[in-house]
């Protein structure tokens, strides 16, 4: 085991999930045309003037309270003077002195030990244009410039890759179930650098930063490989200098970008085209009354609900699985979960959309379960309408007519209907009584046939067994 002991710091960027930019009223959408949602604001043209979005100045409220920071009340945003070709302005307009949130934290757990990972700041930024690199050029898309950001920075608090990323997987549940942001590492709306040293005593030792690591298990991995890279320079008497680097995930590896001989000058000073503005506690606390139900409170619901842990953990995972769920009223959660995670993730996946997208409103699967937990329809029923009920604005009770699905759902039917089973087939109720578990098979294979497949399956067999327990 290695003496020196890690410290970890991280920086997230998380992209504000507002309609318009930051300071002008561009669209904040992924993936349209390069360039589109760009305007004379977000290039940079002289004498324009920038206008803060309220509604990011919420969200920010909003991911300040989840994150469990303190709020300023009287705030100002701050030019970040530098120059580099994604920001036309010359500047960055943020808040270098007056951070939105601070002296927050997010507490994860660790094998049954729980940790409050502490949180320095969180302040409001705008987005630089988006840069994309060739051998010969790079090209600019101006559809990122403005898009408005919360930066969060930790202390540098965390001194294992696994916390650094149980933080990274907390802080991503928390901002995506306040509907701060959509977190979507893979499209850049949430983007994490590392910062880390190694010493023997509790004096830090020299800070490498990792930039733009691709995604939470990349950030564990980029932390691993570079503390052991500085183990061994630091064994070969080599002085480690503070470097920005980049992690490579086909390498597995962390590669020099520059080396900081000097610290960056940015020369901050007070935006002079935005003006100071302040937030009364009102404001702040009819804000705070718009967070959606939270992970946390849903899994403690889930969990009254007796679904298993596995499947709540599958659930929270999909926020639109778990948005889905809260839509549902009176009805049998469990019941719900398997479907859910069933045959309709199955061709949600494979069809790459949202449960939303589908035809399967709340009414007609609340419907559906309630027809299900009263074995009016069976789990093979089910899989014969599943995507008729995604795919077809038809109504359960219709469809199930059109199918030609009438289960037998009175006991005393069924019950008439297994002692005839068994009355034919004495020689398979002998077999099963004396231990040919196999014959159960048979007889139930004959109880489906003889009924058309109109009985449900768990309810026969159930009466079926307790019948042949009554003959020994």
């Amino acid at each position: 085991m290695s003496d020196y002991k890690k410290t970890i710091g991280i920086e997230v960027h998380v992209e504000l999930k507002t309609k318009e930019k930051l300071f002008s009223p561009s669209i904040n959408k992924y993936g349209t045309l390069a360039n589109n949602n760009a305007n004379i604001i977000d290039l940079g043209y002289p004498g324009t003037l920038p206008t803060l979005n309220k509604e990011a100045v919420d969200l920010a409220i909003r991911a300040a309270h989840v994150l469990n920071c303190k709020i300023r009340k009287t705030q100002h945003f701050d030019r970040k003077n530098y120059f580099y070709s994604d920001n036309p302005k010359n500047f960055q307009i943020t808040q270098e002195r007056t951070p939105i949130g601070y002296d927050g934290y997010i507490e994860i757990e660790d094998d049954g030990v729980k940790k409050k990972i502490e949180i320095l700041e969180m302040h409001i930024e705008e987005d630089t244009a988006k840069s994309i690199h060739s051998k010969e050029k790079t090209l600019l898309d101006f559809n990122r410039a403005g898009v408005p950001l919360i930066e969060i920075v930790t202390k540098p608090c965390m001194h294992t890759s696994r916390e650094a990323t149980l933080y990274l997987e907390r802080l991503r549940e928390l901002l995506l179930y306040a509907n701060v942001s959509d977190c979507k590492i893979e499209e850049g709306s949430m983007r994490c650098d590392a910062n880390i040293s190694i010493s023997k005593s509790d004096k830090l030792g020299t800070k490498v930063e990792i930039k733009n690591i691709g995604s939470i298990t990349n950030v564990g991995l980029a932390i691993e490989y570079d503390a052991k890279r500085q183990e061994e320079l630091l064994e070969q008497g080599i002085t480690l200098k503070e470097e920005t680097r980049r992690y490579d995930a086909k390498l597995d590896k962390t590669i020099l970008m520059r080396v900081k001989e000097t610290g960056n000058d940015y020369r901050y000073f007070p935006e002079p085209d935005i003006p100071y503005f302040t937030l009364t506690d009102e404001y702040i606390d009819n804000i705070v009354k718009t967070i959606p139900t939270m992970a946390s409170v849903r899994r403690e619901k889930y969990k009254n609900a007796k679904i298993s842990d596995i499947n709540i953990d599958k659930i929270i995972a999909n926020k639109d699985l778990s948005d889905y769920l809260e839509t549902l009223n009176n009805v049998n959660l469990k019941t719900a979960s398997n479907l859910l995670l069933g045959d309709i993730s199955a061709y949600l996946n494979k069809k790459n959309i949202s449960i939303f997208d589908t035809k399967l409103d709340s009414t007609k699967m609340e419907q559906l379960i309630k027809k299900l937990d009263n074995n009016e329809i069976s789990n093979k029923n089910f899989k014969e309408i599943v995507n008729d009920l995604l795919e077809r604005d038809i109504e359960l009770v219709d469809l199930l007519k059109e199918k030609n699905i009438q289960n037998v759902v009175d006991n005393s039917k069924v019950l008439e209907l297994i002692n005839k089973i068994i009355d034919e087939n004495k020689d398979a109720v002998n077999d099963y009584l004396t231990g040919n578990e196999r014959s159960l098979k048979y007889l139930m294979g004959q109880v489906m046939k003889e009924s058309k497949g109109s009985v449900n399956p768990k309810l026969a067999n159930d009466l079926l067994i307790n019948e042949l327990n009554n003959k020994k």
